[in-house]
């Protein structure tokens, strides 16, 4: 494994400048993990409802959004859906930081940690969620997973996502002289599988909406500036 290109880059930059990769990540990469942790199912949520995949009212029994919606609905009756929604995803991340700041707190004290060094030593992560609020996230991620990310919608745009970017791959593989001249230079004189990372670098650097235009332009016949 350690001989492919994404591992190698990383084996030879561990020797130049030693990340510590036999230890636990420090409390920086800790906060950053959770912290996408919470972006990522605040997002999907706000995301799911915004785009009608599932309604406010779908939520109620699921827990910990279930009850803040509850709760919003208390505070502010007769609030717009939209209001509501925007205010129960505005308390559910206060809710995860909040739960990640105690239990966090929690096990410093109890691991007696003094040091940056120690975070890393301890064997195990010092920034996390409760017990509790793992559980409810679970349930969370399998009501989002069934109503959102298998919905057809999702589905049909994903497979529009896999074919572009597999038709670009596939393209640049077999005629790299059509990637930008500065891709395309780094792309020569590498081996095939060098030669692959290049080009999944120039992939990945694109968002969406330039993934779709470059595959436009790459594969339609018309007229483009």
């Amino acid at each position: 494994m350690l001989d492919r290109p994404i591992w190698r880059g990383i084996v030879e930059y561990d020797r130049a400048f030693d990340l510590g990769l036999s230890t636990w990540a420090s409390a920086e990469a800790q906060v950053a993990a959770l912290s996408d942790d919470i972006a990522y199912n605040n997002h999907d949520v706000d995301d799911g409802l915004e785009a009608g995949l599932f309604a406010l009212e779908e939520l109620l029994d699921v827990p910990l959004i279930g009850p803040i919606v509850s709760e919003v609905r208390r505070d502010y009756p007769g609030l717009d859906v939209r209001l509501v929604r925007l205010e129960a995803v505005r308390r559910m991340i206060g809710a995860m930081i909040d739960d990640v700041m105690v239990e966090t707190r929690a096990r410093a004290e109890m691991a007696k940690l003094t040091s940056a060094r120690d975070v890393r030593d301890l064997g195990h992560a010092v920034v996390a969620f409760s017990p509790a609020m793992n559980e409810d996230l679970a349930r969370l991620r399998a009501f989002l997973h069934e109503r959102m990310y298998r919905h057809w919608r999702v589905n049909r745009t994903r497979s529009q996502a896999r074919r572009i970017l597999a038709e670009m791959f596939a393209l640049f593989q077999a005629e790299p002289e059509v990637l930008p001249a500065e891709w395309y230079e780094r792309s020569q004189g590498r081996d095939p599988a060098d030669q692959a990372r290049v080009i999944c670098d120039y992939i990945a650097g694109m968002t969406d909406r330039y993934a779709i235009e470059e595959h436009r332009r790459l594969f339609q016949l018309e007229p483009w500036g």
